[in-house]
């Protein structure tokens, strides 16, 4: 049988539609929450000998002030110290005696998450590292020297380079209230002034069961790691919940705009709006209009890099977050393209979505790539246990197994509303970093 190119897209698509909703609907992961509230998610994966082993804590720079901004970003630092039971460095050596890979950790505004891929019979080993880190670690070792080293790491990643004062300033024009506006590194003054006590009471309060999401991904039996997991985390103190966040978003006066001048700059320019939280049907609507932007196929790149020449890149990022999420542009310029122009042209493209339906073939070019990025996802163990317990940080871990299925019920409609509603001058902060 011969097909048109159009019928073997089209075709293929299709397959790759069935092929993606099947296996997600085959991943079956098994949630089980402690009696102390440790929440344990686990996927069953035979693909390969071993297994994704994640501790995520829901404890990040959302949770703090300016004067302890920091804090949870330097606690990630000092678990690597050591327990009563562990010297220095010794925890790193038992991991990677044992074959582990990937081991690291890494904290961000909602969450601080422990990370290690173990052969699959090396999976308690796991379980008695964290059980252990969880309710022993010795904050006090090295303490003033680890906050040396987070200082440095500020210096180097946000102080000196052109792009990371401006991308930290932009993000507190963002954000008003909300305490997205915190950096997770924390301030300078803030983390000198940090103290070894503030880091024990934050340590001792909040690394508990009832702020932990412990996941695996791999080949492991559930019936047979469960009472593991039981018998290493069950006898831990709850804990105490974070503060409830009140704080709301105001409504944004008008138009930010941010211009920042240096010598060493790579002209670059970014748009932010901000757009409603994580589960709201808006959310997938911009997705979809992530896609249309996007790639060198999309629009952006189209305008800014093909035909006028004025960027060496242009990217559209729906990014999905608790409480209020955000969407950007951002365009890396050539040199001395004028930013004016390059600017006026992103917001021709964000007017055409506001006044136009997407065409057919772009919606479903974005929805196959979705699909595809799925599929990709599901293959790798180290992803799927990373995606498990980040959304259900959100709320819940089908979030991530849904979602390509539920930009299907996006209508072209609801991205032209989307971007309608969301995509304003008096949403809009915008900067520019210019020689």
């Amino acid at each position: 049988m011969r097909f048109s190119f159009t019928k073997k897209i089209l075709f293929i698509l299709l397959i790759l539609g069935i092929w993606v909703q099947t296996t997600a609907q085959e991943i079956k992961v098994r949630k089980e929450v402690l009696e102390n509230g440790l929440t344990v998610l686990l996927y069953e994966n035979k693909q390969a000998p071993t297994v994704a082993c994640r501790l995520f804590y829901a404890t990040g720079s959302v949770h703090e002030t300016p004067d302890n901004s920091g804090l949870a970003h330097l606690l990630e630092h000092q678990l690597f110290k050591g327990t009563e039971k562990l010297k220095p460095d010794e925890l790193w050596s038992a991991y990677q005696e044992a074959g582990g890979t990937g081991l690291n950790a890494f904290t961000s505004d909602l969450m601080t998450a422990y990370f290690v891929n173990l052969p699959r019979n090396k999976v308690e080993l796991f379980l008695w590292l964290e059980a252990d880190r969880m309710q022993n670690a010795v904050i006090a070792r090295e303490f003033e020297a680890e906050r040396n080293v987070v200082m440095e790491e500020r210096r180097m990643r946000y102080d000196d380079p052109p792009r990371g004062r401006y991308r930290e300033t932009l993000r507190t024009m963002i954000y008003e209230a909300y305490p997205y506006r915190i950096p997770t590194i924390g301030w300078a003054s803030s983390i000198e002034n940090l103290t070894q006590e503030q880091a024990e009471e934050h340590y001792r309060k909040y690394y508990k069961p009832r702020n932990a999401i412990l996941v695996f991904a791999g080949d492991f039996s559930a019936d047979s790691l469960l009472p593991k997991i039981h018998l290493y985390f069950g006898n831990i103190p709850t804990g105490e919940p974070f503060p409830e966040i009140k704080l709301r978003e105001p409504k944004q006066a008008g138009e930010k705009r941010l211009i920042v001048r240096r010598t060493d700059a790579i002209p670059s320019i970014d748009i932010i709006f901000k757009t409603p939280a994580v589960g709201d049907s808006a959310v997938y609507a911009l997705d979809i209009v992530e896609g249309a932007l996007n790639g060198r196929s999309g629009r952006l790149y189209k305008r800014l890099v093909e035909e006028e020449q004025l960027a060496t890149s242009a990217s559209a990022s729906n990014n999905p977050n608790k409480a209020i999420s955000t969407f950007t542009v951002s365009v890396a310029l050539r040199p001395g393209a004028n930013p004016e122009k390059a600017e006026a042209i992103v917001w021709e493209e964000l007017e055409k979505l506001k006044n136009e339906l997407v065409n057919e073939r772009e919606f479903q070019k974005v929805l196959n790539n979705a699909y595809a990025a799925q599929l990709r996802s599901l293959t790798n163990m180290a992803g799927v246990a990373t995606n498990l317990a980040w959304y259900e940080m959100f709320g819940s871990y089908n979030l991530y197994l849904n979602w390509a299925t539920a930009l299907e019920t996006v209508s072209r409609e609801a991205v032209k509303e989307a971007a309608s509603n969301y995509f304003t001058r008096d949403n809009a902060v915008i900067g520019w970093l210019v020689k």
